[in-house]
């Protein structure tokens, strides 16, 4: 078993001007951003720094087009830290960033992951709550040119601090919430069922879901878009726990099969985990129904209050209040595709696969995509 550790020291801010001032923020310094977070708070703080607009090069989820777009824009540039202020996207862009060199393209580093190495000092300050991205060594980016989401896997793409700030999340829109909060309950279950978690790795996840189900259980009983943000710390601080449990323990099937949806299909990668969940942990319970799955079952019906055996339907239903699972179909998937899937999945997600808490053939997870179609 390996041992439990954690690289970046974590620190919390009420602000982002408090972090700036500490970490003395100035023109020596390029911060990874969107226009949006930037102009309202952090430009009115005037620190000169250097800036990259992810926007700019392109929209949603990271690719190989943007992130090379942007490789090439700071190519003559001289900068030390990099400061990624943003959610999921800039935060993989950031971690990219820090590990290229001036002549690399994304596949050159995917080529020679095994030796990269970080050419600049990495802040991250998540601006979302689900990534749980600030505390782990891996970035995402959907490589185009080969039709698959791929993760960027290095001990050099650490950060060296990540500083939570939960003013940050109160512009955050409820979309943005409910597919990032998901996300993070989800690191959660997959990092506690793992086989390769430990005693350590199971405190995150399950203070993780001690934080996470309650806070939606009392903002959907509050009623409102904006009931979650008097719970935005809870979030911010769930999502950071459940990135170190599944920084140790990994995630699995749920993210493996849902990559195909969103790389395909451009699905937020919350959302597209929602459409996979349910389907996934029903198959789990169809092929071994004891074990840690029930200790799952029941520490989630102690937290939402119900019977140990209603406990995950339970879930299913809290996490529908959140955001409405929909079936692949309605996002344009045909059943055609669907054994396709199921190749590519076995084909390129054997890390994530290995993490699954029994495992699956291609059969197996050709039959959760189709309950699932």
């Amino acid at each position: 078993m390996k041992s439990f550790r954690m690289v970046p020291s974590v620190t919390e801010y009420k602000e982002f001007a408090g972090y700036a001032k500490a970490a003395g923020l100035g023109a020596d310094d390029l911060v990874v951003t969107n226009r949006y977070i930037y102009e309202p708070g952090i430009s009115r703080l005037g620190l000169g720094c250097q800036t990259v607009f992810q926007e700019e090069y392109g929209g949603g989820e990271p690719t190989d087009e943007m992130v090379d777009a942007i490789l090439e824009e700071l190519r003559d540039k001289s900068y030390g830290r990099i400061i990624a202020v943003g959610g999921g996207t800039v935060i993989d862009i950031a971690k990219v960033l820090a590990v290229a060199g001036r002549t690399d393209t994304v596949d050159t580093l995917y080529e020679r992951m095994q030796e990269l190495r970080k050419e600049h000092p990495l802040v991250i300050v998540p601006t979302t709550c689900g990534t749980g991205s600030e505390v782990t060594n891996i970035s995402i980016i959907n490589r185009t040119r080969k039709g698959v989401k791929m993760g960027l896997v290095s001990e050099a793409m650490y950060a060296d601090e990540a500083v939570l700030v939960p003013g940050l999340l109160q512009s955050l829109p409820y979309s943005v919430f409910a597919t990032s909060s998901i996300d993070a309950m989800i690191h959660a279950v997959e990092s506690y069922l793992s086989p390769n978690a430990c005693a350590l790795s199971e405190v995150f996840s399950v203070q993780a879901l001690t934080l996470i189900l309650p806070c939606w259980k009392a903002a959907a009983d509050g009623g409102g878009k904006d009931a979650w943000k008097q719970y935005a710390a809870e979030f911010l601080r769930a999502s950071n726990y459940a990135g170190i449990a599944f920084g140790h323990a990994g995630c699995a099937a749920v993210h493996a099969l849902s990559y195909p949806l969103g790389g395909a299909h451009h699905v937020p990668h919350g959302e597209s985990n929602q459409v996979m969940f349910a389907p996934v942990m029903k198959k789990y319970a169809e092929k071994k129904p004891d074990g840690k799955l029930v200790e799952l079952g029941v520490l989630v019906s102690k937290l939402l209050g119900c019977r140990a055996e209603r406990g995950l339907e339970e879930l299913y239903v809290l996490m529908d209040r959140i955001l409405e699972r929909k079936p692949m179909r309605a996002y344009g998937v045909t059943e055609e595709e669907l054994p396709r899937y199921a190749d590519s999945v076995v084909e390129t997600q054997q890390r994530l696969l290995g993490n699954n808490y029994v495992p699956l053939s291609r059969d197996e997870i050709l039959a959760v995509y189709q309950s699932a179609y």
